[in-house]
């Protein structure tokens, strides 16, 4: 009995210790209709907080994550906490008519859970109908205090979102077909960071720009936000080193392309080693090829 209570007693200080340097973190998601500028057209697209994307979210492993999403838009809403593993907090996973009702225009619902053993890179998005194509945004998860990371820590940290942008209300789009019971309409363009780049028309200028100084070592955080496609992303003239995926670790390994699933995460380093310039990042579909 003794030799019990001793170890519960080791166990009880160890998971006070690891609770002392946990917090809660407390956000405001207020969806709203918000004029943004694509493809040389300006729609009103959903929106957190009037921005596209939405915000990062910046936690460590063993924090409470607590959000009020306030709903000003004209759409039922949930969010949905992708790959977050909701341990004796299923309701808070966000799925629409599963873990919960959805959020009705005027509404508001305030998510809260606990992130444990997890670090990395996830992200949070809409699970209502097609709201998702614009209401999404990263979840970082860093270690606890006092942790680092097991690969040398970067000069910079940047979240790269790999998404699409339908020309018209995504909304419309899956309502005609489902009426017609036909696909739905393949995006317009598929972008980085919710930007087309200079591939598309009206889109140059706005182009995201990752910079790197010659020698560092860079975290690209990069995330399949695109609805159905898998994505290939890769950095012209550059080696990935491939460090950790959805929220998870791994055997360090160099590729130059990445290929992700949607919801998919990799967590990777760039080096600055090559002659300063400015070098291309790309995401592109996965292109069926006929076999004759």
């Amino acid at each position: 009995m003794g030799i019990i209570n001793k170890f519960s007693f080791i166990f009880l200080v160890i998971f006070l210790a690891l609770s002392a340097n946990a917090e809660v973190q407390r956000h405001r998601f207020v969806i709203q209709a918000t004029k943004v500028k694509r493809l040389c057209k300006t729609h009103n697209t959903i929106t957190v907080n009037g921005m596209f994307p939405g915000p990062t979210l910046e936690i460590k492993n063993g924090d409470t994550l607590e959000v009020q999403v306030v709903n000003k838009a004209r759409y039922n809403v949930t969010i949905h906490w992708h790959g977050v593993r909701q341990m004796r907090t299923g309701w808070a996973d966000g799925p629409e008519f599963v873990t919960q009702c959805p959020i009705r225009p005027g509404g508001s619902y305030t998510y809260r859970f606990t992130v444990q053993g997890q670090e990395g890179t996830l992200w949070w998005h809409a699970h209502s109908s097609w709201l998702r194509a614009t209401v999404y945004g990263a979840l970082i998860i860093r270690p606890r205090e006092g942790k680092s990371y097991p690969f040398p820590k970067p000069k910079r940290e940047t979240p790269i979102l790999l998404g699409e942008w339908w020309d018209t209300n995504p909304i419309d789009v899956v309502r005609e077909a489902t009426r017609t019971e036909a696909a739905p309409n393949v995006s317009d363009a598929y972008t980085i960071n919710a930007q087309p780049g200079d591939l598309y028309k009206c889109s140059s200028k706005e182009t995201t720009i990752v910079p790197i100084d010659s020698g560092e070592t860079n975290l690209l955080r990069v995330i399949n936000v695109a609805l159905n496609q898998p994505l290939f992303f890769k950095v012209a003239n550059h080696k990935l080193t491939v460090v950790g995926a959805d929220a998870s670790y791994t055997k360090p390994f160099t590729t130059s392309v990445l290929m992700l699933g949607p919801g998919q995460s990799t967590d990777v380093l760039i080096r600055g080693d090559q002659p300063p310039s400015r070098y291309y990042m790309v995401t592109s579909v996965v292109l069926p090829i006929k076999i004759k």
